[in-house]
C-alpha cells in the first residue's frame, strides 16, 4: 500500500482566531461546530493518528476508537507513543480488557509504535475485526434516518 498525505486543518469557525496564528501547513478548512469537524475528518481520513495531546486529542481519540468498535469505520487508529507518552492509557485499556469491559478482540482496533517508521507500517498491516459489532450498511441506514 501506498499512502498520500494531504494535510489540511478541519477547525470550528469559533475557534479559527484562537487557534490558528501565523503560516498553517495546508489547507484550512472551516465547519460549524466540532461534531461537524469530526465528521468531516472521518469523512476524508484512511486512517487516525493521534500525537502526544491533550483533553481534546484524548476526546476525539477515543469517540474514534468507540466508532470502530461499533462498525461505524474499519480505519485503523494508530498512537504515536513518543517516549512511552501512551503507556498509561494503553495500561488502562489493557485492564478493561482483563476486567471484561473492553472484548480482547477490541483491544487489536488501537496499534501504537515509539516512532512514524513502525506506526505506519503497523497501520498498513492493520486488519479490522468485526467481533459483535453493527455492520456498516445498518449504520448507513441509521444515519441516513436520522441526518448524521
Amino acid at each position: 500500500m501506498s499512502w498520500f498525505c494531504f494535510f489540511f486543518r478541519i477547525i470550528p469557525k469559533t475557534l479559527m482566531s484562537k487557534e490558528i496564528t501565523g503560516e498553517s501547513v495546508g489547507e484550512v478548512r472551516p465547519v460549524a461546530d466540532m461534531h461537524q469537524r469530526k465528521a468531516e475528518m472521518s469523512r476524508h481520513s484512511d486512517c487516525f493518528i493521534a500525537l502526544p495531546g491533550g483533553y481534546g486529542t484524548l476526546e476525539e481519540l477515543l469517540e474514534v476508537i468507540t466508532w470502530a468498535q461499533l462498525g461505524i469505520h474499519d480505519k485503523p487508529v494508530g498512537l504515536l507513543n513518543v517516549e512511552g507518552y501512551y503507556n498509561n492509557l494503553l495500561t488502562f485499556i489493557d485492564k478493561a480488557v482483563d476486567d471484561g469491559f473492553i472484548l480482547p478482540s477490541q483491544r487489536h482496533i488501537i496499534v501504537s509504535a515509539p516512532n512514524t517508521k513502525e506506526l505506519m507500517q503497523k497501520l498498513e498491516d492493520y486488519v479490522p475485526m468485526h467481533d459483535g459489532v453493527l455492520s456498516k450498511a445498518v449504520w448507513k441506514v441509521e444515519k441516513e434516518e436520522f441526518n448524521l
